[in-house]
């Protein structure tokens, strides 16, 4: 019989369950906000790692696969238009449809095929994405120009009006119980837009652009200001620029925390999305009250409209077992009552096939990408200030 099990060729352990790797794991996930000049070192000082070991094991997981990307984020929700979208479409164009978001359109970032336990209001729509369109550009007109390209019949944008939660930390979220939660509500981010010039651009493009494992090293940031074309102090004044303008989000090592990875292993299994329906007016105080449990990797304030029963508060949590899940979310229920908060309808999207990816930003690579599909870019023009909304489309 022929052996298919992998065979682990690299010299330092690649598994989450290495001690090392998780106390690294525990910080460099979610916990290096903002625009350090020595990321790496920062993770070695919290984990209490030696740098020069960070610097390998980071390495080692992401040539294995078991760290997807490593990158600095940004607060994209500040810097371009963007939405979750629920796509209806029909079953044998699904997976096309699937694969068109993650292969062809950069703007897409998730891309997740979502089932609920039972027939409720929007389990047609079975496909969800996150989408970005940069500063001018139209996020309707492509999500029109997608609808058309896949063939669905129907979606729904639904922006971020806040945000209250926003780190995915899968290591050190195991083993949470039913409940766990911080000791005061999240914060409220804010989702304005922040416009940057050339210069800013110039700086970003570089800075958010993934790590290869050959690039991870102390001094990380000295390439990526020759690659932009700034001089070393101009690339740190524009970064920590952008930073205190709050479009920067965290220097993380994502995991691939679906499919197996070394030795079988996987981080997570289930992916969750929650979904409250709370009185208007109560959207800030429910979406503190949730965000403030940390099985929470991600919480909005979002409106589902009609097609979701009006629902206006979303999260995402992850975790092995469904059922803990969802006692996880049983405890946040009860947690919403107990501040006196009514719940009129909620419910939970159970995530199957997905792909993440970072969604393109760049005007650059959105105007380039419609010139090669002979669509003028100006056309995408945003010509009206939109209140977005669920699209009936023909």
């Amino acid at each position: 019989m022929e052996n298919t099990q992998r065979v682990n060729v690299f010299a330092a352990p690649v598994g989450v369950d290495d001690p090392v790797n998780a106390a690294i794991l525990r910080v460099s996930e979610d916990r290096i906000a903002g625009f350090l000049r020595d990321p790496l070192g920062e993770i070695a000082a919290r984990s209490g790692v030696p740098p020069d070991a960070v610097i390998e094991r980071i390495a080692a997981m992401l040539r294995a696969g078991t760290i997807r990307r490593v990158r600095q984020t940004l607060l994209a929700t500040n810097l371009a238009h963007g939405a979750l979208v629920a796509w209806q479409i029909a079953p044998e164009k699904l997976d096309a449809a699937f694969d068109f978001m993650f292969e062809e359109d950069p703007f897409s970032g998730h891309v997740v095929i979502r089932t609920t336990d039972s027939a409720t209001p929007g389990s047609s729509y079975r496909l969800w994405t996150t989408l970005k369109v940069p500063q001018g550009y139209s996020l309707e007109k492509h999500a029109e120009y997608l609808r058309e390209t896949v063939g669905a019949s129907a979606f729904r944008l639904m922006p971020a009006k806040r945000l209250f939660a926003l780190g995915v930390g899968h290591v050190r979220r195991r083993g949470l119980e039913p409940g766990s939660r911080a000791d005061v509500p999240a914060e409220v981010q804010d989702t304005h837009i922040v416009a940057l010039d050339a210069r800013d651009w110039q700086a970003l493009v570089a800075l958010k652009r993934e790590f290869a494992p050959d690039e991870l090293q102390r001094d990380l940031w000295e390439p990526r200001a020759r690659e932009a074309g700034l001089p070393l102090g101009e690339f740190y004044a524009i970064a920590e620029s952008l930073h205190a303008r709050g479009v920067i989000g965290r220097f993380s090592t994502f995991l691939e925390h679906v499919k197996p990875t070394d030795g079988a292993q996987r981080v997570t299994r289930y992916n969750a999305l929650f979904h409250w329906q709370v009185p208007p007016g109560r959207e800030l105080d429910a979406g503190r009250e949730v965000g403030r449990h940390h099985v929470m990797t991600h919480a909005y304030w979002r409106e589902g409209g009609p097609e979701f029963r009006n629902v206006n508060v979303m999260g995402v949590a992850h975790g092995l077992d469904k059922d803990l899940l969802l006692a996880h979310k049983a405890a946040i229920d009860e947690h919403l009552r107990e501040a006196g908060i009514a719940v009129g309808y909620t419910n939970v999207f159970w995530g199957g096939r997905s792909e993440i990816k970072p969604s393109e930003i760049a005007p650059q690579a959105f105007e380039a990408w419609y010139r090669a599909r002979n669509v003028d870019p100006e056309t995408m023009r945003n010509s009206f200030s939109p209140q977005l909304r669920s699209s009936p489309l023909k």
